[in-house]
């Protein structure tokens, strides 16, 4: 993958998390971008209003079957737990079979950190940091209230 495809999905999904800024409840505004080998994107999705179900949960749900493979793009680290009891996000990743995650920042919320350990486990590759300048004022709230 290039660093300028990484550049260009990240930036679409930064656009989606856009779109539900303060209108996710206690839940950070996310977005996700799933793309296939060819750069077609297949899924995509941003926490809804009130703060569910989450981005990566939604744009999983477009893709079906397609997301085997893929990479997703998300603006914040797929989360490793969920409050609701749920299938963390990045549980739901990996059962999907995503091929790689490309993540601009991540997550200081004690619910949300380890996602990127649980995907690494499972054998997916993480590239953290594009877009991160660009991204992180999303969630600097979020993190001054609940890390």
């Amino acid at each position: 993958m290039s660093k300028r495809r990484d550049k260009r999905f990240m930036g679409e999904a930064y656009w989606l998390a856009l779109w539900n800024y303060g209108l996710t409840g206690d839940n950070p505004s996310v977005g996700c971008v799933i793309v296939d080998k060819t750069g077609a994107v297949v899924g995509e999705g941003v926490t809804a209003e009130g703060g569910r179900p989450h981005a990566e949960q939604i744009a999983l749900d477009e893709a079906g079957e397609r997301a085997k493979g893929c990479t997703a793009y998300v603006t914040l680290e797929p989360c490793r737990e969920r409050s609701t009891g749920e299938d963390a996000c990045s549980k739901r990743l990996i059962d999907a079979g995503i091929g790689r995650v490309v993540c601009a920042v991540a997550d200081k919320h004690p619910k949300g950190a380890g996602g990127f350990a649980a995907l690494r486990k499972a054998g997916i590759p993480v590239l953290i940091g594009i877009k991160k300048d660009q991204v992180s004022w999303l969630y600097e709230a979020f993190f001054a209230e609940h890390s």
